[in-house]
């Protein structure tokens, strides 16, 4: 995975510069831009319920706060590599920047594997974790959030760490966490609420009928999951979706909460009734009109973009299309609406979170998804614009326009001493 890990940051940096040539930006602004401004590398001891010690490393990433404190993710995964962490940092700057949000990018990793672990070993891990990077961290610094193999409760563990730590209940340090405990209302649907809005609004400027437009989807977690049962309610018909150990397929349309109480059931979406079962590969290969990788980075590759047959890809992953494939699906005329718009719902509502932590009040779920709706779709109008301004694919107008609004910012900020 390490490798994997140096070619996406590769690709991200690539996609970086692409953009920073149209905005024709200084070598010397380019070079702050692209750089981190703090990589911290943490050891983290754990008393194991054996009672060994296993000490695991973790990183956070703090990219660019030149628009506001740092913000981004956490993750437990046994592949987390500093390399990718450091992309996804990068990423996060730009994805804040295309919704508009007054937040930077970072990232954050322990590199663990949370499904041989129990919850005693998760919490003391996560605590200590915390503890390490207390003083790096702060609503007014740098807010985590959860990412792949973290949820609510670990959101719940950072923030009561870090008030034990500085003496005083702190619940806008983190966002995604449980309502009762300052969480907002539709955060955990909000990511695939963003993605729904971008296929929606796709289906408008590119001339496809949403009503019964067929959708595959790559991944069943949270995030899949919703974008199915959204997507069904508002009209569409859900025909293909997918986990890690294969997929399944019924052109008549699958029922997604059955599909997901399957999935509970038995670990897999794999033989669902009323369902023909599949591979992951032909999956992102179907004839459809919107394929949506909810799934992990690097799923789209030179290796099948030929084969893709989707009018659209709307990327609710990050990183699911690497460079090379991008090119291909461009010069196939497939739609590609990038990572860092489709899936800007999460930090959209994790950004709505915070403001409610800080000023004390609650807004409702109706009221929730209304703003994340209007935002979605000034962000689409804005990148679909650029993209006919400098004629160019959707993801490099997406990058365009974050990376200027960051440069902007840094400009009148400058550069000190």
């Amino acid at each position: 995975m390490a490798k994997s890990g140096k070619e996406f940051l590769e690709d991200v940096l690539r996609q970086f510069n692409e953009a920073t040539d149209v905005l024709g930006l200084e070598d010397g602004l380019r070079e702050f831009l692209k750089t981190p401004k703090k990589i911290i590398t943490v050891s983290i001891p754990v008393k194991m319920d054996d009672g060994s010690v296993k000490v695991f490393i973790g990183h956070r990433v703090q990219h660019n706060n030149a628009r506001g404190p740092f913000k981004g993710g956490i993750r437990y995964h046994p592949d987390v590599n500093l390399d990718e962490i450091i992309a996804l940092a990068m990423l996060m700057t730009w994805k804040t920047a295309v919704v508009d949000i007054p937040f930077g990018g970072a990232k954050g990793g322990v590199k663990c594997d949370p499904k041989k672990m129990s919850r005693a070993e998760i919490e003391r891990l996560t605590r200590r974790y915390t503890a390490e990077i207390a003083e790096v961290i702060g609503p007014h610094v740098d807010i985590p959030a959860p990412d792949v193999y973290t949820d609510a409760q670990i959101m719940a563990w950072i923030m009561d760490t870090y008030s034990q730590l500085k003496g005083a209940p702190t619940p806008e340090v983190v966002t995604g966490k449980p309502v009762n405990l300052g969480g907002s209302e539709g955060r955990e649907e909000a990511t695939a609420y963003g993605v729904c809005v971008c296929v929606r609004e796709a289906a408008k400027k590119f001339g496809i009928s949403f009503k019964n437009a067929t959708i595959a989807i790559q991944g069943y977690g949270n995030v899949g999951y919703n974008a199915a049962r959204i997507l069904h309610e508002w009209g569409a018909k859900i025909i293909a979706v997918s986990d890690s150990k294969g997929g399944i397929i019924n052109r008549d349309d699958l029922n997604s909460m059955k599909v997901f109480e399957h999935k509970k059931k038995t670990g897999s979406v794999i033989n669902f009734d009323k369902a023909e079962n599949i591979s992951n590969k032909k999956l992102l290969e179907l004839d459809v009109d919107f394929l949506i990788p909810a799934a992990i980075e690097r799923q789209i590759t030179e290796e099948n973009a030929d084969n893709i047959k989707a009018k659209v890809i709307v990327e609710a992953a990050n990183g699911p299309t690497t460079s090379k494939a991008d090119k291909i699906l461009s010069e196939k005329g497939v739609k590609v609406i990038p990572d860092i718009l489709a899936n800007a719902g999460g930090v959209t509502v994790s950004y709505l979170e915070w403001v409610q932590n800080l000023q004390r009040f609650k807004l409702s779920r109706e009221e929730v998804l209304k703003r994340l709706d209007d935002k979605m779709v000034k962000a689409f109008d804005e990148v679909l614009s650029y993209s006919n301004k400098y004629e160019t694919q959707l993801r490099k107008a997406a990058l365009i326009l974050a990376v200027n609004r960051v440069a902007e910012a840094v400009k009148f900020l400058g550069i000190w001493p």
